[in-house]
């Protein structure tokens, strides 16, 4: 199943008017399973751009919570008990006991958006109730993270043939590109990302850079903070509650980062000749 499909469009400019096809993004659910004694259980839906869907689920499941560390994923899969037409559009994870029940104290079912992230788990009071801590202070060094928007933007491969994905991307803290990942919805990008450090071993993120495409949401520093990294930056503004969550676990929040500009709501700048 690809990330992008063509279409037939009818494009109009000025008085000329032409038929011709078009590339889109794809989007799709991907169901979220847990294994359990019992069988699998559904955990969360999720309206995505199928690709680095194992990547997803761990993700999501790292930032709702129910997992804390690479050891509490045992396996992740596409499912095969399920109709032809879905396989690739289920998950099954295979979790450590403690983590089952974790999983099924969030299973109601509920639906996550590619727009809006999984309704009534946002709250300030959500990372505290998980045990997590301030993240690691990274001060900012503004003319590396002035370079990084348009090093993820190189990557951003299907958005080149369509137009219509976000993306987010992992650097490392000399700015190195690790890992971009792509998606209808910002907060499957970031998760993808998050996911995939997961299950690289790399969590906590100490001193990591995420930058996303777009605009920071509270949701967003929730993930980045619940990953441990340092700094988030994206290239609009953040919310005025995204701003808070930052401010109160120590992340380096910074908004606008285009060209020669950059704003920094939360956090602290990088002193001269700081390493």
């Amino acid at each position: 199943m690809g990330s992008s499909r063509r279409v037939r469009v009818t494009e109009v400019v000025g008085d000329a008017v032409r038929e011709h096809e078009d590339l889109l993004a794809v989007e799709r659910p991907l169901e979220v399973r847990v294994e359990s004694p019992d069988g699998p259980f559904p955990l969360a839906v999720t309206m995505r751009t199928p690709g680095d869907d194992l990547e997803l689920a761990a993700g999501f499941l790292l930032s709702e919570g129910v997992v804390r560390a690479r050891e509490d994923v045992v396996a992740l899969r596409h499912c095969r008990d399920v109709p032809p037409e879905a396989r690739d559009d289920t998950v099954t994870a295979t979790l450590g006991p403690v983590r089952v029940l974790a999983a099924r104290a969030l299973a109601r079912r509920f639906t996550v958006s590619s727009a809006c992230g999984v309704c009534g788990l946002d709250s300030l009071d959500a990372l505290a109730a998980r045990g997590t801590g301030p993240v690691r202070p990274t001060p900012v060094d503004p003319a590396l993270l002035r370079l990084l928007p348009e090093r993820l933007r190189a990557a951003q491969a299907t958005f080149d043939r369509t137009g219509g994905l976000h993306a987010a991307g992992l650097f490392a803290p000399d700015g190195t590109l690790l890992c971009a990942r792509e998606d209808v919805g910002r907060h499957n990008a970031l998760d993808k990302v998050v996911g995939w450090a997961l299950l690289q071993g790399l969590l906590p993120l100490h001193g990591h850079l995420l930058v996303v495409s777009g605009r920071t949401s509270f949701e967003l520093v929730q993930k980045a903070v619940g990953a441990g990294a340092g700094v988030l930056a994206g290239v609009s503004a953040p919310s005025s509650l995204a701003v808070e969550l930052a401010d109160r676990y120590g992340l380096a929040l910074a908004g606008f980062v285009r060209g020669e500009r950059m704003v920094l709501y939360a956090g602290a700048l990088a002193t001269a000749g700081a390493g």
